[in-house]
């Protein structure tokens, strides 16, 4: 488990991360995509609901991502340093520290489903399908806290090929699993909507399970050998870089749910472009693919580096897997732009759903470049550990750019979904241009995490 990313040519460092991530990635779209394909082959209500619902479960899950950015900060920092004991100490208390926090928002989710589905404002006419939605979720949520936490261990030492392969096994699954439940496979009977929902949940256990198995070998082994006491210093240590990554997802998915929630107020288009919404953010994710890998292998890269004391190599990596991020984003999205009309047509069997859906598409578009650039220098800088950086960034560019724009264009200006995705694309072009010139100023060369 020792380091080989501190060393050696910067694109085959950053080649020997990507790859995996990028596939890993793919994986995730496939699932979204065929989620949001069988639903709407059920409905647009239906369609409009997993879009809804999935916003809302990202809520759910943001203390597990934001446990795993601070536990891919220390670990690989503690990789970069040749200090494996540390390393496995960090992740024995993540996987405590995510079980506990589990316990917790499954009680609440347990006992306010329909409470929490009234305040999210889900219209009436999908309230219902929400609600059995989230009550499955919540189930899983055990299973999808590890299997994040799991990802992000192997992530930060560079076993990146361990979480592919659980990720695999999770897609197999819930692919399968989206068109046997719902339509059923005798002697299986046809579920219907929740079916999809089913599938997710047994899928990210199957993946759990895996993972948990992959720590039985090589020198993760030591972690079920070793004491799991309780240790307040690390899970501190944890706490302080991830609890901004927790409130910059908060802010990020609370902003898209009011976006959701701006979209249901247009009279007699408010389905449409709800849909529209759900489909054109799962094409939209094809575009996303490269850049979160190379976030990801941004993290592990700055945060192995800086742990091994070369905060210029560090920078030079995560600014050339910034440019490529912008090259390739930039090129698939003129792909999607030109043939808007076919990548729409895959999700989308409603005619207004359609067309609304590839107005949003064209107008998106515009924004990609930008997007690469947040995302990965982005994920640089939470390598870093200078995490809130991003956190405020991100929150400029949601709640005092974007939604206040969405409700002047779509609400009070009369624009209506134009409006809304004008708005998104307005934002984003900042946030790229935000976290770039954070990037640039090399504060985070200076934060101090404890390995």
């Amino acid at each position: 488990m020792s380091s080989v990313l501190t060393a050696g040519d910067y694109r085959s460092n950053i080649w020997q991360l990507a790859w995996p991530m990028m596939i890993i990635m793919v994986l995730n779209f496939l699932i979204g995509i065929v989620d949001i394909y069988v639903a709407g082959l059920i409905s647009p209500m239906v369609q409009a609901a997993v879009g809804f619902v999935t916003q809302l479960y990202f809520l759910v899950i943001i203390v597990a991502n934001a446990i795993s950015i601070g536990t891919l900060a220390l670990v690989s920092r503690a990789i970069g340093a040749g200090n494996i004991k540390r390393a496995v100490d960090v992740a024995r208390q993540s996987i405590i520290f995510s079980l506990i926090v589990t316990v917790l928002i499954m009680s609440v989710f347990i006992f306010f489903n329909r409470e929490i589905i009234s305040l999210a404002g889900f219209p009436d006419e999908i309230r219902g399908i929400a609600e059995t939605f989230l009550k499955i979720f919540t189930f899983a949520l055990g299973p999808n806290y590890i299997l994040i936490i799991a990802s992000s261990i192997f992530r930060a030492s560079g076993e990146v090929k361990k979480p592919l392969l659980a990720m695999a096994l999770v897609s197999i699954v819930n692919i399968a699993g989206d068109f046997i439940l719902v339509f059923g496979w005798p002697p299986l009977p046809a579920m219907g909507y929740p079916g999809i929902a089913l599938s997710g949940a047994f899928s990210v256990t199957a993946g759990t399970v895996a993972s948990l198995a992959m720590f039985a070998t090589g020198n993760w082994a030591s972690l079920y050998r070793g004491g799991w006491n309780f240790s307040w210093d690390t899970i501190r240590a944890i706490t302080d870089i991830g609890w901004p990554a927790a409130v910059l997802q908060m802010s990020w998915n609370f902003a898209t749910i009011i976006i959701y929630n701006i979209l249901s107020h247009l009279k007699g288009q408010n389905i449409t472009a709800l849909a529209a919404l759900a489909n054109g953010l799962r094409i939209e994710a094809i575009i996303y693919l490269p850049a979160f890998a190379l976030n990801m292998a941004a993290s592990v890269l700055v945060g192995q580096n800086l742990g091994a004391g070369n905060p210029d190599r560090a920078e030079k990596l995560a600014w050339i897997t910034a440019w490529a991020g912008v090259a390739i984003m930039s090129t698939m999205a003129l792909v999607v732009f030109i043939w808007a009309e076919f990548f729409a047509s895959v999700v989308a069997k409603d005619s207004g759903v359609l067309s609304e859906t590839v107005r949003y598409l064209r107008i998106t578009m515009f924004s990609e470049p930008f997007l690469a650039l947040s995302l990965v220098l982005g994920g640089g800088l939470q390598g870093a550990g200078d995490t809130r950086s991003t956190m405020w960034v991100t929150f400029i560019s949601m709640w005092i750019i974007r939604l206040p724009l969405a409700w002047l264009l779509a609400l009070n200006l009369g624009l209506g979904p134009v409006g809304v995705w004008s708005a998104m694309v307005s934002s984003m072009v900042m946030q790229g241009l935000m976290m770039s010139w954070r990037f640039r100023e090399g504060k985070w060369k200076q934060v101090k995490v404890d390995v």
